[in-house]
């Protein structure tokens, strides 16, 4: 399993880097802790959410720091992050192991092995970093198919060995199983069909290239069957990758939820209507919103305000459509719902 790393930590520098008293005032908590040390298992999103009403609004503070981040440092476990009164209001600020306050940020060596802590629970994304696909009508046609194994079975699962037709031999001997998925459509288009979800059911590994290559099924989380097909190994990196919301007005929906559950809570993955063509990008926030509607007295459906029920943070996107965890969830959040600059 890769390692979600964060090779900069532009949310907590620039958090913790001078907040004045009109901005820190305004932006942290009435209940923030005075000092915090980071333990194992923390997120950014985590920590920010302790110190910060509003933990994804990191940029407008980076704005104000941009002398002070240029050469920003990860935040490990045992960091301690303090909150100190001045003369311009209350600031944030990191310190150093004695407790010394950290005026600005530096590049450290560590002795051990220990993890820069992810901006969100890794393995919750991880996962869907290489799949779920969302494919054009037809490419999976156009893939190498699963002819079967040597033994005629029906259903191949981990562990056996496999004979794939047309597989290339210049695009690596990791492989991933898909089947064709359901079309995901945009309810505010007339149903326009975006893309198609490819279900992936496995990964396996080449042993032999040839006409008819021979692999080896190193994960199966569905039954694999003849006919289904193959597409190499293409993870994103999200190295860089960090939580902020659009600096632009965003209106879109939840079309889908991943797993074909009804109702949908937090950590869950939902697809959105909205992808890179509509500016959409890695570590957006989105708020999402609930349409209510009442019958009056005289039988007529009236529309009410939205309500806000939660917040998904999008992490990886194709051209019309995205997939996003769900961070916060103040009730069910459903398919059809909005999703809006928070």
């Amino acid at each position: 399993m890769r390692t979600l790393t964060i090779i900069s930590v532009i949310l907590f520098i620039g958090l913790f880097s001078g907040l004045s008293s009109a901005a820190g005032d305004t932006k942290l908590r009435g209940d923030a802790p005075e000092r915090y040390q980071v333990v194992p298992g923390d997120t950014l999103w985590g920590i920010a959410s302790r110190f910060l009403r509003e933990p994804w609004r990191w940029p407008e503070i980076w704005q104000m720091n941009r002398e002070q981040i240029r050469n920003p440092h990860r935040i490990y476990p045992n960091d301690i992050i303090i909150v100190e009164d001045t003369v311009h209001g209350r600031r944030l600020r990191m310190a150093d192991e004695k407790g010394t306050v950290r005026l600005s940020p530096r590049v450290r060596v560590e002795e051990s092995a220990m993890q820069a802590i992810p901006s969100i629970p890794a393995e919750k994304i991880e996962p869907f970093l290489d799949q779920p696909l969302v494919i054009e009508k037809g490419k999976l046609d156009k893939a190498p198919v699963v002819l079967g194994s040597s033994d005629d079975r029906v259903i191949l699962s981990t562990g056996d060995k496999i004979y794939i037709r047309d597989l290339p031999v210049d695009q690596g001997a990791i492989w991933q199983v898909f089947r064709s998925g359901k079309a995901l459509t945009d309810p505010d288009q007339n149903n326009r069909i975006l893309g198609y979800e490819a279900v992936y059911l496995g990964t396996v590994e080449i042993t032999d290239f040839a006409a008819i290559s021979t692999a080896r099924v190193t994960r199966s989380v569905q039954e694999i069957l003849k006919g289904d097909r193959l597409l190499p190994l293409s993870a994103e990196e999200i190295d860089n990758y960090l939580p902020h919301a659009p600096d632009f007005s965003v209106a879109g929906r939840i079309i889908s939820v991943y797993g074909g559950v009804n109702e949908i809570g937090e950590n869950m993955i939902v697809t959105l209507n909205l992808g890179s063509n509509s500016g959409i990008e890695p570590g957006h926030v989105l708020a999402v919103y609930h349409e209510n509607d009442i019958r009056s007295h005289e039988g007529k459906q009236i529309s009410l305000p939205d309500e806000r029920v939660g917040l998904a943070m999008v992490f990886r996107v194709f051209d019309t459509v995205s997939y996003a965890l769900i961070m916060q969830s103040t009730q069910v959040i459903k398919v059809t719902d909005a999703v809006k600059t928070p």
